[in-house]
């Protein structure tokens, strides 16, 4: 077997997930680095649930315009 596949934990729930599975979340302001997360596919689902919750059902001001960048 290769080592081309590897296993990490899971940043939010801590099971082993391999590569070609895990979603790298990462947060940057004024492109730094603020932090960066390795999560599983159910916990990245539930990662972009939150987000959708938080910051998806606010107001986007008078015009529908929004000042989230997501890039």
């Amino acid at each position: 077997m290769s080592d081309a596949t590897t296993t990490e934990p899971c940043d939010a729930c801590g099971e082993p997930t391999t590569d070609a599975l895990a979603r790298t979340v990462r947060l940057s302001v004024d492109r730094a680095n603020i932090d960066t997360q390795r999560l599983c596919p159910d916990c990245f689902a539930d990662w972009i649930q939150r987000y959708q919750d938080r910051l998806g059902s606010g107001d986007s001001g008078a015009d529908g315009s929004s000042e989230i960048i997501v890039d």
